[in-house]
């Protein structure tokens, strides 16, 4: 059970690998805080937690949870607010029907997902369950503008320690293909709202025959916020998909989709499954009927796909042609080559922000069914940040592979704040019914953006407000002066979002008298002048809007450090508070994976660690708790240690594992507040801790070693058993005799 008292310090309860390493990293955090006054406390994110929570009526009062997405709401919006928050599953459909079977088979009364309500009950049910969905909880907890930027100690390591890179070719036939038109980018309109627009407005759909179906009602918006409207034709994307499998096989490269059906959750898994559809095209010609009345939905994924064919009784005869059909078509992007999980498996386990920089990182490389590696057509349906990676693998074409020993860095301010650009991850984003027009309707009765779709175009909206706007263009003030560094806002002029925000940007940039220190490129320029700024060694920073912050916070340090899971991400809440994620989990459930079957977590959590730093030095600051900040100088200077002696997971089974990590960093803390002078008594305190660990160190190492090898049960997946991970992620019975 979550906490219920709001502690110094929330600690958030999150899925798969980082809530495993919590098991093993918390007990540790709170011996150390608690010696100084500072509580830390939890709440529950996971997805598990917040399927419990929206549905209290229908469990026991033992099962029943707090809302605890709710309640940090709240307090994000406080000056007193202190989070660290660790990286949560954004579900796609299939992960949240495994979710939710899960926890009907530990005995929850919670009910099934409703692919097709027929009843209010069971339209009320979809709705409680579509808004957990996708990136559910970002645009709650993001009360504040995004500050993202790798540590100073982790980026010396890289550059002494250097990841593998992939050779680059200039005759590498990798490359991105993405809709020449009648896509999200072409067809985006984009307002800043006035006074006499500012209201409650609607969005509506005008079928042929003139009836208006109200698709939302009661959607505010405020005066100075910019708010656009797009569709994608779905007509364009069939017939851009088609022609995109055919180009692949003529040069002889894989296939590979590229999306982001996590976080857009409404709008990335219909193209996920117009991809499926398109690979299938012969197979749903032919056995439409069929399959429809299989229930097979595209959109789960070509997994889900096969499962049902598997139902028919004609499975033999369909599962033949398909394999026919596979012979004839490009090699597929895998997953994971030695399981068979191709790249359209499960809309879940490719996400853009992580794959396409897996491929940069490669040398423009995938693998095939047969584990080789090759070239990849990377296909990005949408064309808004498709040129980020095109020109990230051209530059890489002509200049080949990042050199990480001398290459500068890439930091990061993104504008998030009030579910800023929460593109096609909430109630603003439609499927279109039938042709007809989509509009979005003022309160003084104006029509602001109006859109003539056809049935199944995909249509979208969003909005930036003021505030976090001009938020952000301060953070970006303050962080290009506190560095001198060169910034960039990456905005297109002629993209029409993006013309709104430049007309809140330039006048902001001339009033403060700084306009000579900063420039605005579209994506493309603006990724070129980046890759050569960090060759030449020096660091640039990128201003940008909220998905393109997402996809640079990954791409960027996945080439400069190996892995984005080590980025210091600061998000200064607009009251005053202070939120400190740690780092991405888009690999998470390999890890988790690999734990379950060889009991290593190869997890790490250097995340953790510069987030609990910046943590503690915050909660000296805003409450001149002084004991806070030597345990934050401290936890620096124990994070210092666990790179300076290479005491990170490794990745094999019987190597220092992610519980070794911890060891190490509760020692090196010790040590660091057994020697630090501005505080006799934390020394005191600490100094037989730190005596403790070295002198127990063989057979605290000894114990974390020998719990490695044989298969973990932890209880479940999505809802593990507490006792069962402590005993997993804790090991050590000395190690926990000294930490409780």
């Amino acid at each position: 059970m979550a906490d219920t008292t709001t502690p110094d310090i929330v600690y958030t309860i999150v899925d798969e690998a980082p809530e495993l390493a919590s098991a093993s990293f918390l007990p540790i955090i709170r011996s150390f805080t608690s010696a100084a006054g500072v509580s830390v406390g939890t709440k529950d994110i996971s997805v598990a937690g917040r399927i419990l929570a929206t549905f209290p009526e229908r469990l026991t009062e033992a099962q029943r949870i707090s809302d605890d997405l709710a309640e940090l709401g709240q307090l994000v919006k406080t000056p007193d607010a202190n989070v660290i928050k660790l990286p949560n599953i954004s579900a796609s459909m299939p992960q949240l029907n495994a979710a939710i079977a899960e926890l009907q088979a530990k005995g929850y009364d919670i009910p099934s997902y409703p692919n097709d309500p027929a009843t209010d009950e069971e339209h009320d049910i979809k709705a409680r369950y579509d808004a957990i969905k996708g990136s559910a909880v970002n645009p709650v907890l993001r009360e504040g503008n995004s500050d993202r930027r790798s540590a100073r100690a982790v980026k010396n390591f890289a550059q002494k320690n250097p990841h593998s890179m992939g050779k680059w070719s200039p005759d590498s036939k990798t490359k991105v293909s993405s809709m020449p038109g009648n896509d999200f980018y072409a067809n985006e309109k984009s307002a800043t709202i006035t006074a006499d627009q500012a209201g409650d407005a609607r969005i509506e759909f005008v079928a042929k025959d003139g009836a208006v179906t109200v698709l939302k009602d009661g959607w505010t918006l405020d005066e100075g916020t910019v708010a656009d409207a797009t569709f994608l034709s779905v007509k364009a994307l069939a017939d851009f998909l088609g022609a995109a499998i055919e180009d692949t096989k003529a040069d002889g490269t894989m296939f590979s989709l590229h999306m982001k059906a996590t976080m857009m959750k409404v709008s990335d898994p219909i193209i996920f499954g117009h991809a499926v559809k398109a690979w299938l095209a012969p197979i749903f010609a032919k056995y439409g009927s069929a399959l429809e009345a299989a229930g097979v939905n595209p959109n789960s994924g070509m997994g889900d796909v096969l499962a049902r064919i598997a139902t028919l009784p004609n499975a033999a005869e369909i599962q033949a042609e398909i394999d026919a059909l596979t012979a004839e078509r490009p090699a597929m992007y895998m997953v994971d080559s030695d399981k068979g999980i191709t790249n359209l498996h499960v809309p879940s386990d490719v996400i853009i922000d992580a794959s396409m920089p897996a491929v940069i990182r490669a040398g423009g490389k995938g693998w095939d069914a047969a584990g080789n590696k090759g070239d990849t057509n990377c296909v990005i349906p949408d064309r808004c940040y498709s040129t980020v990676y095109d020109e990230s693998i051209k530059f890489f074409k002509e200049n080949g592979a990042l050199d990480v020993t001398k290459a500068g860095s890439v930091a990061n301010v993104g504008l998030m704040a009030q579910k800023a650009e929460e593109y096609g991850s909430h109630p603003t984003t439609f499927e279109a019914p039938a042709d007809g027009t989509i509009r979005i309707v003022l309160a003084n009765g104006e029509t602001l953006h109006s859109h003539d779709v056809e049935a199944g175009d995909i249509w979208r909206s969003c909005t930036v407000k003021k505030a976090p706007i001009e938020n952000w263009i301060q953070l970006a003030l303050d962080r290009q002066r506190l560095t001198g560094s060169e910034a960039i806002f990456w905005l297109d002029a002629n993209r029409a979002h993006d013309a709104e925000l430049i007309k809140y940007v330039t006048p902001a940039l001339e009033a403060a008298g700084v306009a000579d220190k900063f420039v605005i490129l579209a994506p493309r320029e603006a990724t070129r002048q980046s890759l050569e700024t960090i060759t030449a060694g020096k660091d640039s920073i990128a201003i940008t809007g909220n998905v393109l912050r997402d996809y640079l916070t990954d791409l960027f340090p996945i080439l400069e450090l190996g892995t984005s899971a080590k980025m210091l991400s600061i998000v200064k809440l607009m009251n005053g508070g202070g939120l400190f994620e740690t780092g991405a989990g888009g690999s998470a459930p390999k890890h988790v994976q690999q734990l379950m079957e060889e009991n290593h977590l190869r997890w790490d959590s250097m995340g953790e660690f510069c987030a609990l730093g910046e943590s503690l030095n915050f909660l000296a600051d805003s409450k001149g708790n002084a004991k806070a900040g030597v345990l934050g100088k401290a936890a620096e200077a124990a994070t210092q240690g666990i790179l300076d002696d290479n005491r990170s997971p490794s990745r094999k089974v019987g190597e220092p594992d992610n519980r070794d990590s911890h060891y190490w960093f509760a020692r090196y803390w010790a040590e660091a507040l057994a020697a630090q002078d501005e505080d006799a008594d934390l020394a005191a305190h600490f100094a037989p801790i730190a005596k403790e660990l070295a002198e127990k160190e063989a057979t605290i190492v000894a114990e974390l070693a020998a719990a490695q090898g044989a298969p973990a049960d932890l209880g479940g997946y999505y809802k593990t058993d507490p006792v069962k991970t402590a005993a997993v992620m804790r090991p050590s019975a000395t190690l926990n005799a000294i930490f409780g």
